[in-house]
């Protein structure tokens, strides 16, 4: 039930946001230089790698890293707001259509973050899709606390359901949980 509600919603998300991913990476272009989509590889169900797409938030060149190892100063003006509005997650629903990822499951992480990995595969969570937003953002909790992480995402692996997947998305929807936070240095 699960996939078929991806695959649908999905779809569906794409046909009505298609137009406003268009704009919004017109938009991200022209606020500075650089694509408008980014793309990055992230480590998805059992273990293996995928392209991750989202809206480019931070300027062309900041080094690959978790968002909270990257200074805010990498941020651009426009792409603060769409963090703020999660905005910039829009594209992934295109690795939710492909089965790469789920709307409600653990965040992806980067290759090179291996103590959320090692967190994870200890309590098995790679045995589900990662998702656009799960319980642990729901509740504030980013990679930079990689066992907290991988405790929330075991958690949900043993009591997810259908109904529990409607709540988390409609909780992300209503602004609960801020989504990935960036450092506080300035580089």
């Amino acid at each position: 039930m699960k996939r078929v509600f991806d695959i649908l919603a999905s779809a569906a998300g794409l046909i009505v946001f298609g137009p406003v991913i268009l704009i919004l990476a017109a938009l991200v272009r022209r606020d500075s230089p650089g694509p408008g989509i980014f793309a990055q590889e992230r480590v998805g169900r059992g273990e293996r790698t995928f392209t991750c797409y989202k809206l480019r938030t931070m300027r062309q060149g900041t080094i690959s890293a978790a968002s909270h190892d990257t200074p805010v100063s990498a941020v651009t003006h426009l792409g603060a707001a769409l963090r703020k509005w999660k905005l910039d997650e829009l594209p992934q629903l295109w690795n939710v259509l492909k089965g790469e990822m789920s709307f409600v499951g653990p965040r992806p992480s980067l290759p090179v973050q291996a103590d959320v990995i090692a967190a994870r595969r200890a309590r098995g969570v790679f045995a589900l899709r990662p998702g656009i937003t799960g319980l642990a953002q729901v509740h504030e909790i980013d990679m930079s606390q990689p066992e907290r992480l991988a405790e929330t995402d075991a958690r949900y692996l043993a009591t997810r359901s259908f109904l529990g997947d409607i709540l988390l998305i409609f909780q992300t929807i209503t602004g609960k949980g801020r989504g990935d936070r960036v450092g506080t240095g300035q580089t």
